[in-house]
């Protein structure tokens, strides 16, 4: 797809070389697009009339602008450094993946005392990688320098490459509108230069020839794959619609009135975007089929964050893995971010710096801090079964939308729980008695309710015959429910949520 990196980040271009004119003599880079970031650097570099020089441990030092020029017996790291050192003329080297390399104290030591001697000097180190992991010696020596993603505005200029050189083969036809245009710049933001241009190649042979508006599904499929390397979320394709919770008509009527909360216009009528929800209530009553609802509903991918992935072993990993699933989450934005069972995986805030030196508490802050703070379209649904477990910084005002508190359903409700998953067993809910179903089932959770239905289904199944009114009712009578053996939990469950929470229903 010819240059790449002809893409370059306006605004990054423009604080890199602020820091370099500064005299700043320790730059990290964080990106994965190592051939964009370079290009970055190659023009900061021409405007400021410096020469570049490029490192790494399998070729030594090189010069972009002398192809046949390779030291490869500067790769040692501290060679390198010595050499920068004893360098006198005005330069900006990048050490490429150097980050392996500082678990060596010489090379952590050596690279400080660089720092040291560079800051009244016109010569710059650049570290480029695509992780972030700053020995605790550097913390104050190093400035890190994010590298933004492609903006829809570089992404359309991609897109316009393509469709040219689209048009050049003969073999490709291109249909896109306008709309379908933004569509798929859309379906892009949240990749890389290189993964876009991938996908939508993909989407190209896939489709015979064509690029149109089913490469949308091919980038989407390409963010799944995105999500998956990343380990720490998860993504669900949820066919679930918000027609499928029974019950929780306050919680519906709150969410669908957000369903354009996403949009331009939106944002035009002087709206923001909608932070998230906490979901509180007694198990097994829908709080998480609404977070997989919501997503369908609202046609915006979704990601499960599981906080147990979090925690790490090694000192400060935790703290990065938020950081990445966070990142990762906001590069794919707008989308959906279900946190399910959240209390327990902050569980032991109140009791960490005892037990783990203080990381859950130090990941916990940061989680929160984060909700409250964020400027990127991801909206949290989080879910929690026990308040007992719940910090109380997680409930503060300003964190979540609202507090919804999901109860029991009642009698009306019942009723429809019961007419959704006769439905959804392929039975006509007309030939059952809702009404006695719904008064049989008192103090049953939605899904103790499924449940009972499924077991009535086997014993309809074993016996060879259509499901009957008295299979339902047999097992009704044998079903204890939650609520009775957990009914002090409940009663304050519900006195918590009387004063701190908005009813589901």
């Amino acid at each position: 797809m010819e240059d790449l990196a002809l893409f370059a980040a306006h605004a990054m271009n423009t604080e890199l070389e602020t820091y370099i004119r500064a005299r700043y003599p320790l730059l990290w880079v964080v990106t994965p697009e190592e051939e964009r970031a370079l290009d970055v650097v190659e023009k900061v570099a021409i405007n400021l009339r410096r020469r570049v020089l490029h490192w790494s441990i399998t070729s030594g030092e090189s010069n972009p602008a002398l192809p046949t020029y390779q030291d490869r017996a500067r790769r040692d790291p501290v060679t390198m450094l010595n050499a920068i050192l004893d360098e006198e003329d005005p330069a900006i080297w990048v050490l490429r993946d150097f980050h392996p390399v500082l678990k060596d104290v010489n090379v952590v030591r050596r690279l400080r005392e660089v720092a040291f001697a560079l800051q009244k000097s016109k010569k710059t180190v650049i570290l480029l990688g695509p992780v972030l992991r700053i020995p605790e010696e550097l913390e104050k020596e190093i400035t890190v320098v994010d590298f933004s993603l492609p903006s829809a505005e570089e992404l359309e200029k991609l897109l316009v490459q393509i469709e040219a050189a689209a048009r050049q083969n003969e073999g490709i036809q291109v249909d896109l509108n306008r709309r379908g245009r933004d569509r798929l710049i859309r379906a892009c933001q949240g990749l890389t230069v290189t993964e876009a241009s991938n996908a939508i190649a993909k989407a190209v042979i896939e489709a015979d020839g064509r690029l149109d508006e089913e490469a949308v599904a091919a980038v989407t499929a390409e963010k799944q794959q995105i999500i998956r390397k990343s380990g720490l979320l998860e993504f669900y394709a949820s066919q679930d619609r918000l027609d499928d919770v029974g019950g929780v008509a306050n919680l519906k009527e709150w969410l669908r009135k957000r369903v354009r909360a996403f949009s331009e216009s939106a944002r035009a009528f002087g709206l923001p975007e909608p932070k998230g929800i906490l979901l509180v209530g007694v198990q097994g009553c829908g709080k998480s089929l609404v977070a997989k609802s919501v997503a369908n509903a609202w046609r915006l991918p979704l990601l499960r964050l599981d906080v147990g992935r979090l925690f790490s072993s090694l000192v400060g990993s935790s703290e990065e893995n938020l950081r990445n699933a966070i990142k990762v989450a906001e590069s794919i934005a707008p989308v959906v971010l279900w946190v399910d069972e959240i209390e327990k995986g902050f569980s032991g805030v109140s009791r960490s710096g005892v037990s783990d030196a203080g990381t859950a508490a130090r990941v916990f802050g940061s989680f929160i801090t984060w909700l409250q703070e964020k400027q990127s379209p991801v909206f949290v649904i989080a879910t929690a079964n026990s308040v007992d477990q719940l910090p109380p910084e997680l409930v503060r005002k300003g964190r979540f939308d609202e507090i919804f508190f999901v109860d029991l359903p009642d009698a009306a409700e019942r009723a429809e729980i019961w007419r959704i998953h006769l439905l959804k067993r392929n039975r006509n809910p007309n030939d059952f008695d809702l009404a006695t179903l719904a008064m049989s089932s008192h103090n049953l959770s939605g899904a103790e309710i499924e449940q009972a239905l499924i077991d009535a289904l086997y014993d309809a199944f074993d016996q060879n015959r259509p499901l009957q009114m008295d299979d339902l009712l047999s097992v009704l009578q044998e079903t204890i429910p939650l609520s009775t053996m957990m009914q002090e939990e409940i009663d304050r469950l519900r006195a918590w949520a009387d004063k701190r929470a908005r009813k589901a229903s």
